[in-house]
């Protein structure tokens, strides 16, 4: 769907919204899509055309949100190289099985992915206490942010479907992703935060990319615009309040959006 002559300012300005408060839940929590892809939707944009441009109009967003966690992610390079490529290549899948079949199964299921990570955000400390063995006289301390060998291909095969997620319908995967490596790793609350923004930023480049190459008919390039001009300043700010956080806090943070979204998608539906 086309911009109409005349399109008023309230109307651009809602995009821009959208796509602030996007880039800004993205960067602490990894649920704004929820917010973007409604707002898009209830403006009239059709479902397919809604997520598409959101997902290419959130990416700036979620590259600001890497940079500001930057230094994290150099302390955990080996880590990043492990899971990115997994994720990469669950975003291209997730990507070409949006542009070939219908968005209904995944916003059927949508409600219940997010509910069981809210729950595994909730129980990550305890479950992650039980994996993890206790050191005794003799042991070696861990040399992995992988408490045990099964965890990191838990880890792995996890990013893969989170990534196949993400590029067909990118809400609240950075909300599944912390609750994953909450209980695969051994990584603490802001270190899940700066690994989330990098995967989720490099899925949303590649589906963007898939949608770009694929399927340039279906973008419309003013909403994009506006998305993309929103989620760069709603990034830059919801990083700089996330890392002000501490981890209590933050992960009461996104437990009351996890279970808020839940609540919303269940009341639409």
């Amino acid at each position: 769907m086309m911009w109409a002559d005349g399109q008023d300012l309230l109307h651009a300005a809602t995009i821009f919204a959208a796509g602030f408060l996007a880039g800004a839940i993205n960067v602490v929590v990894g649920a704004g899509t929820l917010v973007s892809f409604p707002i898009l939707v209830l403006l009239g944009y059709p479902p397919l055309s809604a997520t598409v441009a959101n997902t290419i109009g959130i990416v700036p967003g979620s590259v600001s949100g890497v940079i500001v966690y930057r230094h994290e992610l150099r302390a955990h390079l080996p880590l990043v190289r492990t899971l990115l490529p997994a994720s990469a290549g669950g975003a291209v899948v997730g990507a070409v099985t949006l542009l070939h079949l219908s968005a209904e199964v995944f916003t059927t299921v949508l409600p219940w992915l997010i509910g069981v990570g809210t729950l595994l955000v909730i129980a990550g400390p305890t479950i992650r206490r039980m994996i993890v063995r206790p050191t005794t006289d003799g042991d070696e301390a861990p040399s992995s942010v992988f408490p045990r060998r099964g965890t990191r291909l838990a880890s792995v095969a996890g990013a893969f479907l989170l990534g196949v997620y993400g590029g067909y319908f990118s809400a609240a995967q950075g909300i599944l992703l912390i609750a994953l490596l909450g209980v695969t790793t051994t990584l603490l609350m802001q270190e899940l935060n700066a690994l989330k923004n990098l995967t989720v930023a490099v899925v949303n480049v590649i589906a963007a990319t898939v949608f770009v190459c694929v399927s340039p008919n279906q973008i419309e390039w003013p909403v994009v615009a506006l998305v993309a001009a929103g989620s760069t300043a709603g990034g830059w700010v919801g990083g700089r309040f996330a890392r002000r956080l501490p981890a209590g806090v933050f992960r009461a943070f996104v437990v009351i959006v996890g279970v808020a979204t839940v609540v919303a998608l269940l009341v639409r539906r």
